[in-house]
């Protein structure tokens, strides 16, 4: 038998839940008749305020309302109307009414309190004199509670299914982020968290403010599911701090954008986000010198190879900040050339600024194009970015990945030399020391090409900068570790003790644009990388943050598996920047200059020649050959993998022979006489 108590919970849950579905009704209701009902829902509690607030004092016996009475409550209620309708106060959507809207509402019926009040004067109505003040506070609690009460409700009802997290970082940025939750229905803030002892036990729009030592209870407590960083002011070294805290806690760690980006208007509180790929990183990037970047840029006509790509397209962005008199970007891909160039765009439409920005289609391999390029719009300035870099389809497509790497940096460096370019600069790799693969390989080939053109009489500076894996690239293992998780599915890793060194690609970019003006000719810069990041590391850090565990979790939050899959085709597992030991100092604290063994303008074009006709034969055999002579380092590598060399079936095949004509053609080409030490 059901008790008092049971039945009388069981009545409030009913009717709480038909109060729940008549105003989900009551939304799907056209916005014109919603604004009717509204109107006639506020004229009946001016009405009902005007009556109890004649009829207060009747206790004592005051005689009822008359024709005069009656006269005044009519103007009165159609004043109120008027004054409703001419404040907006049905343009505000109550459930998504703030504190704005509240002041209109005290400010309307300020003005319907004051209407009755000429009402009454000039009619002469014979009524009690508490009536404005009675009607002023019946009609406010009627008027906005009742709107105060269906934001509440629909609130309640949202975060029903929205998820409990933390704001950490209770400031301007903390507040504004709560404001914009309010109105969504996929958070539900249960407190701030803030390391000021400022902040700390006070309480910002009805949440606590939490000291960070009670984070991990009060993640246990509430069921927490993210954390979201709003401290866009805060150090580098600070947000550093902040997040390796919370990586050990079952909790999704997501950020607001930074402060730079916020002035900018690049991007607003309410844009949550995932950490950047500097705080994964783990490490200071390295502080650019902008008279550096200007120095090769500013009122210059500067132009970029590969610029629909994940580098090119960082240093198109970085080239408009130091203004130059004209942008040509170059990619043989015409959705990136789009891509980019409408980001340009709004990216100097934000910043109210205007630089011309030409997109040419075509390819690095086309010198006639190139030079002609060059001539007519009078490239000052080239930063070569077009290459094929990803290893295993490099090994996979060995000829074309030669033909690309090797000999689009020959046609493009030669014919900037022919056409007078002030200064080259070839986008490099860690892959190009002692390379185990052919991309490597013809990295270090593109290298030798410019040391060769830098010994020869002309008026380009030619220098190159290597630089390690760039987090958040096509192709890098961020992006590809950040889809594994949203899957749900296991992180792949190559092998356990993988390692290498790691930089944002806007670092990446700075390093590139300074380069151009730290050049002499024939010069390799090399970055002060720190120590190299495991990606297996990298990958738990990822998990973690993102709210799971690694191969075991508990019950409140999924567990993620890593798993090793084997070095792939052409990878090694650690990455080196120098050849040697041999290294100078520059104009900037981290950068480097390499000494490095290199090839006369001759040899290279002796190597040149055969290599062309080894790529025309799709002779990957010799290729390779081509590239053992030339590049230090590279000498037990095997074609195996590419796709048409296997589907020949050549793979394996008469290596004895290979190896037996391998030597007095390697001898030829490259006599070791003939080789020189330095750039």
């Amino acid at each position: 038998m059901t008790n008092p108590a049971q039945l009388l919970v069981r009545t409030l849950r009913d009717i709480a839940d038909a109060m729940v579905s008549m105003l989900a009704h009551i939304i799907e209701i056209p916005r014109n008749v919603k604004q009717g009902m509204v109107l006639g829902l506020d004229m009946f509690f001016v009405a009902l305020a005007m009556v109890v607030a004649y009829g207060y004092p009747l206790a004592d016996g005051s005689k009822p309302p008359g024709v005069v009475e009656a006269f005044c409550a009519a103007i009165t209620m159609l004043a109120s109307a008027a004054v409703f309708l001419r404040m907006g106060l049905y343009r505000a959507i109550i459930r998504f009414m703030g504190q704005q809207a509240i002041w209109t509402i005290i400010q309307a019926v300020s003005y319907a309190t004051l209407a009755l009040g000429a009402a009454v004067f000039f009619t002469q109505a014979d009524v009690p004199r508490t009536m404005p003040f009675v009607f002023w506070a019946v009609a406010m609690c009627s008027i906005g509670g009742t709107r105060l009460v269906v934001r509440a409700s629909y609130q309640a009802r949202l975060r029903s299914s929205s998820k409990n997290v933390l704001i950490y970082g209770a400031g301007e940025s903390g507040r504004q982020l709560l404001t914009a939750l309010h109105h969504g229905d996929q958070y539900r803030v249960v407190a701030f968290v803030d390391d000021d002892p400022r902040a700390q036990h006070s309480v910002i729009n009805g949440l606590q403010v939490a000291k960070p030592k009670d984070l991990e209870a009060l993640v246990e407590a509430h069921a927490i599911t993210q954390v979201l960083l709003a401290i866009p002011s805060a150090t580098t070294e600070r947000r550093r701090e902040i997040i390796n805290s919370l990586v050990g806690l079952p909790v999704h760690v997501r950020t607001v954008p930074k402060i730079n980006e916020l002035i900018g208007g690049a991007a607003a509180v309410s844009q949550i986000q995932d950490i950047d790929l500097d705080d994964l990183l783990g490490r200071d990037p390295v502080p650019p010198h902008p008279e550096l970047i200007d120095r090769c840029i500013t009122d210059k006509t500067v132009m970029v190879t590969g610029a629909g790509g994940s580098i090119g397209a960082e240093l198109c962005r970085q080239i408009l900040e130091a203004k130059p008199q004209e942008l040509i970007l170059l990619d043989n891909s015409e959705y990136a050339l789009y891509r980019i160039e409408r980001e340009l765009k709004e990216l100097q439409n934000r910043r109210g600024s205007h630089i011309d920005t030409i997109c040419l289609l075509g390819s690095v391999r086309d010198q006639q194009r190139m030079e002609t390029i060059y001539r007519t719009f009078s490239v000052e300035t080239v930063y070569h970015a077009a290459a094929y870099k990803h290893v295993p389809m490099v090994e996979h497509n060995v000829a074309e990945g030669v033909a690309n790497n090797v000999f689009g940096t020959w046609h493009a460096a030669e014919a900037a030399r022919v056409a007078g370019v002030e200064t080259f600069v070839l986008v490099s790799t860690d892959k190009a020391v002692r390379p185990t693969n052919i991309m490597g390989a013809s990295k270090r080939f593109a290298e030798l090409i410019l040391q060769g053109l830098a010994g020869e009489e002309s008026d380009t500076r030619f220098c190159m900068v290597r630089f390690g894996n760039v987090l958040g690239s096509s192709g890098s293992v961020v992006p590809l570790f950040r889809e594994q998780i949203e899957a749900g599915g296991a992180v792949t890793v190559t092998h356990p003790e993988v390692s290498r060194y790691f930089m944002s690609i806007q670092e990446a970019a700075q390093l590139v644009l300074q380069a151009g003006a730290l050049g002499t000719g024939g010069d390799v810069f090399v970055l002060d990388m720190g120590e190299p990041v495991r990606i297996v590391d990298l990958a738990k850090r990822m998990i973690r943050l993102s709210g799971h565990d690694v191969g075991s979790g508990g019950e409140r939050y999924n567990s993620v598996d890593i798993d090793f899959i084997g070095l792939r085709p052409g990878e090694k597992l650690h990455e080196e920047l120098l050849l040697g030991t041999s290294v100078s100092g520059t104009g900037h604290p981290m950068i480097m200059r390499a000494e490095e063994e290199s090839l006369t303008h001759g040899q290279v074009c002796v190597a040149l020649k055969e290599l062309m006709l080894r790529c025309d034969a799709m002779d990957c055999q010799g290729i390779t050959r081509v590239l053992r002579g030339a590049v230090n380092g590279f000498d037990n590598h095997e074609v195996r993998h590419d796709h048409l060399w296997v589907k020949q079936g050549r793979v394996g095949k008469r290596r004895a022979m290979a190896a037996e004509m391998e030597a007095p053609n390697v001898k030829k080409l490259f006599p070791e006489s003939a080789v020189e030490s330095g750039a």
